[in-house]
């Protein structure tokens, strides 16, 4: 296979984007952004919307434009009863039993958030590790330093990594730092070495 080490995004890759849970966690954001800033949840959703568009996260503009203690904005942010929402996911399981190489997840949530999902969805035990957002200092994807940092750990190489997100913007960085990079999405496919509507695919895209 083209690569030694799977960075694998987790919130709206391994599981369907429509499965309500950034829906729960986007109610759970605005709420605290209007509690933190006194303002109506108008405006805490404004300012959700625009942090995220132009940080990747909306901790990181609260943290640049407000100071705030990244924290409890985080813990209280994931409380989202994923058991209410998910459930174990065979299919998956036997996707990712068949996809070769480390596995590890890259995500801009915690890692305590991290490993309810993965608990949830039965797959936990075929990621080696969870690199969350504090990996980083906070620093959210997409960013070319720190996923050079995450391959640097790991101890492969871009060349030898595929990167597997929802996001374009984060698979832009994995591409221009030379990585193989999948798509997950039912948009029109851009310029990425694999575009799939559902991780379970992956397996057969690659061949495997």
């Amino acid at each position: 296979m083209p690569f030694d080490l799977a960075v694998i995004d987790l919130d709206n890759t391994l599981y369907a984007a429509d499965s309500g849970v950034f829906a729960r966690m986007d109610k759970r954001m605005t709420a605290f952004v209007a509690k933190e800033l006194d303002v109506d949840p108008k405006e805490a959703d404004r300012l959700r919307v625009k942090y995220w568009k132009a940080y990747g996260t909306t901790l990181r503009g609260m943290m640049l434009h407000h100071g705030m203690e990244a924290e409890a904005f985080l813990h209280d942010v994931h409380d989202i009863d994923a058991h209410e929402i998910l459930k174990p996911d065979d299919q998956l399981n036997d996707a990712l039993a068949r996809l070769p190489g480390r596995k590890v997840i890259h995500t801009n949530g915690i890692l305590e958030h991290a490993e309810r999902i993965l608990d949830v969805l039965g797959i936990a035990h075929h990621f080696s590790a969870i690199y969350d957002i504090r990996f980083n200092n906070y620093l959210p994807k997409p960013c070319k330093k720190t996923l050079s940092m995450l391959i640097e750990q790991e101890g492969a190489t871009p060349a030898r990594t595929l990167v597997v997100d929802d996001m374009a913007d984060n698979l832009q960085a994995a591409k221009e730092l030379g990585c193989k990079t999948v798509w997950i999405s039912h948009e029109d496919a851009g310029t990425w070495d694999y575009h799939i509507p559902h991780f379970h695919h992956l397996p057969d895209s690659l061949g495997v």
